[in-house]
């Protein structure tokens, strides 16, 4: 464990490589993030009060609005690897070329920008690796227009199964628009935040044991471990509640006022989240200087035995040592009681010495 955390340390995963950005004029698709070889995958759920339609959609070229207007659409797509794919579905939406630019760089924070016919928020979406004890933190990109959301996400998989069982399932959330859709993506990416918390609530308190019990070196590299984990979750998670406070706040046409009442409930979600993170943080940080303390406790420990096994042998082998000299005359080598008299004495100062120790509690 200690080992895989130590290589999980290493690997620096706060900024994202971005050397090909470098000195290229602004609106450059520019892919930056992890490589891919996996084919983009597009999904359509078109749906109103009585119908429902789910399927997928075979190339980009075709991932357009139905005629049908009447119609609230999402569009899944799962890899912005392919520039071409970003590219083509960004001139059949109409999608300013710094939007663009911006879902194909995934090391962006959360935001929001106000165009005139849609809004585009960045979110972080995080997951808990178990293998690794760490976050797989993966950027969702959300275009709100008036009767659609486009969410495209760097892999497949994500945490909007319980919105699709909702769409298929009942007709409340069908009777509502784009913007009450684009609120329930925002919504489950919220909540599963709690649910990695806990997670980490739980490994959290397993190591504090671990460090009142018997703290070794790899409880050192687990605490670094989580506190850089701690780190990048402040770090994707910070900025939301600007975003939420604005979506909540600000008067955009695209957002009704039924749905702000929804965001707020969200905004407070998030308040939560980052109190949560920053008490898990300071947590950690005196879990540091626990063990720091107790290293040190432990070493003052050792340190005393030695002192007073040191201060028991002094004066014995100072003993020993003046009559281990070779002088000839030494009145006490000839007398018979001399020897046990000698191991006497030393038996006495060593009783004595301990029984003194333990007066003063030093034992």
């Amino acid at each position: 464990m200690a080992k895989h955390i130590s290589k999980q340390l290493s690997r620096s995963r706060l900024v994202r490589k971005r050397g090909k950005k470098v000195g290229a004029s602004p609106g450059t698709l520019v892919h930056i993030g992890e490589a891919s070889t996996a084919e983009t995958q597009m999904r359509l759920i078109s749906y109103n009060q009585d119908e429902l339609h789910d399927h997928l959609i075979d190339s980009a070229a075709n991932c357009r609005l139905p005629e049908k207007p009447n119609l609230t659409c999402w569009f899944n797509i799962d890899g912005v690897h392919q520039i071409s794919v970003v590219q083509t579905l960004g001139d059949n939406f109409g999608l300013h070329g710094l939007v663009m630019e911006d879902i194909l760089n995934t090391d962006h924070r959360p935001k929001i920008e106000n165009h005139d016919d849609y809004l585009y928020i960045v979110l972080k979406m995080l997951q808990y690796d178990e293998d690794a004890a760490e976050t797989r933190t993966e950027q969702v990109s959300l275009i709100v227009g008036s009767h659609y959301v486009l969410a495209f996400q760097e892999r497949t998989g994500d945490v909007f199964d319980g919105i699709r069982k909702r769409l298929s399932s009942g007709r409340s959330i069908r009777e509502k628009g784009a913007d009450y859709l684009a609120y329930a993506l925002i919504d489950a990416i919220v909540d599963n935040y709690f649910v990695l918390l806990e997670k980490f609530g739980d490994q959290v308190e397993f190591l504090e044991e671990e460090l009142l019990s018997n703290p070794t070196p790899s409880t050192l590299a687990r605490i670094h471990h989580f506190k850089r984990e701690m780190l990048l979750l402040r770090k994707a998670v910070w900025p939301l509640r600007e975003i939420l406070s604005s979506l909540a706040r600000d008067e955009s046409v695209l957002i009704s006022a039924e749905t702000r009442l929804f965001l707020r409930d969200v905004y407070d979600h998030s308040i939560h989240i980052i109190d949560t993170i920053e008490t898990i943080r300071d947590l950690l940080g005196g879990m540091l200087d626990l063990y720091i303390s107790s290293v040190s406790n432990r070493m003052n420990e050792v340190m005393k035995v030695l002192t007073i096994f040191a201060s028991v042998f002094m004066p014995l082998t100072f003993i020993a040592g003046v009559y281990g000299m070779n002088f000839r005359y030494m009145p006490e080598l000839a007398l018979p009681w001399a020897y046990p008299a000698t191991l006497l004495l030393m038996l006495v100062i060593a009783i004595g010495l301990v029984s003194f120790f333990r007066w003063k509690r030093w034992l």
